[in-house]
């Protein structure tokens, strides 16, 4: 393969976040956030050191992917509290009476408390909607047809269902205006790296002109893991049919243990994910190009043309996280 040789292929990514952005670095995390009054707010870490599970391949997708996710909620919070939109939602509104008895009891904490809860709600949502209902439709179709076997195919009917969730999801939300802002910051987050990445001096005019679309992207990793998930469950297909033969359970019974034995072999389909979107992200030829294109595509959505100021705020965050050392932060 041939590697990319370039660009300055870099180890720094981000999150959009409420008027704002977060960049994490090899050493530091940042975060730059817009106020309601203009300036911009700059808060920055350094970096827990990695540990061995964090470098492994295979075993450090999930890790690193449930650590992503932990961090991005925390300053999801952070950049909710900074911007002033946790006081505009109760502007003009008074109190209930269980609301005042919280902000006694947890005061500071309680946008923690509250965005915490939403994770939780958040993840058991996506189990629902990515795990349950695929297998129940599925299930639904195949007592419509009656004696006809479908269950040899029930692994490819999921994952495309699957992915026509994600894709209208990501499409009914980008219709609101809070999300849209979102995704400008997004797209101010990406073309920023691009312009980091080929050495160009880090200004709102030479990060305009930059694409929006990067192939390591977090909108394109968790759309290679829906992909890798049906190839891997077509070769090895665990299908309702096989508890039913294997154990005699009913259908119901024989959904949940197909449906837990998914989600234990989730961090397996993550960790194969993690290690090709890497490669994706190091070699240019046809292959890693195919494999980029579907999440390249999926950015369309997940990321807009942003403005100056939401181009000044990625800029804050990624001056913040740049090495001294160029090389520490090399893909």
């Amino acid at each position: 393969m041939a590697e990319k040789e370039k660009l300055h292929r870099t180890t720094i990514g981000g999150q959009a976040l409420i008027e704002g952005i977060m960049m994490k670095g090899p050493e530091k995390t940042a975060m730059a956030v817009r106020t309601k009054e203009g300036e911009i707010v700059i808060e920055e870490k350094e970096n827990k050191q990695k540990k061995w599970y964090n470098k492994v391949p295979f075993i450090r997708g999930s890790v690193n992917f449930v650590s992503q996710l932990a961090d991005g909620y925390h300053y999801l919070s952070r950049s909710a509290e900074l911007s002033g939109m946790a006081e505009d939602e109760n502007d003009g509104e008074e109190m209930t009476k269980f609301e005042k008895w919280l902000d006694e009891k947890l005061g500071d904490k309680l946008m923690n408390v509250v965005m915490t809860i939403a994770m939780v709600l958040g993840l058991a949502l996506a189990v629902v909607l990515f795990v349950f209902v695929p297998t129940w439709l599925f299930m639904l179709l195949q007592y419509i047809v009656g004696e006809t076997d479908l269950s040899p195919f029930q692994s490819l009917f999921e994952g495309i269902l699957k992915i026509a969730i994600f894709i209208t999801y990501m499409w009914l939300i980008s219709k609101t205006e809070a999300i849209r802002r979102t995704y400008e910051y997004h797209g101010a987050e990406h073309k920023t790296i691009f312009c980091y990445e080929k050495g160009l001096p880090l200004t709102v005019e030479n990060i305009k002109p930059q694409t929006r679309f990067h192939p390591r992207c977090g909108t394109s990793f968790i759309f290679l893991v829906l992909l890798i998930s049906i190839l891997i469950y077509s070769i090895f297909p665990i299908t309702n049919q096989m508890f039913i033969d294997a154990f005699g359970v009913s259908d119901f019974v024989a959904m949940i243990l197909r449906v837990s034995s998914k989600i234990i072999l989730l961090p397996v389909i993550v960790g194969i994910s993690y290690e090709v979107i890497r490669l994706a992200g190091r070699y240019d030829n046809v292959c890693t190009r195919i494999v980029s294109a579907p999440g390249l595509a999926l950015q369309r959505l997940t990321t807009k043309e942003p403005d100056a100021s939401e181009i000044e705020a990625a800029i804050a965050a990624m001056k913040a996280v740049i090495p001294e050392d160029k090389e520490s932060d090399k893909w």
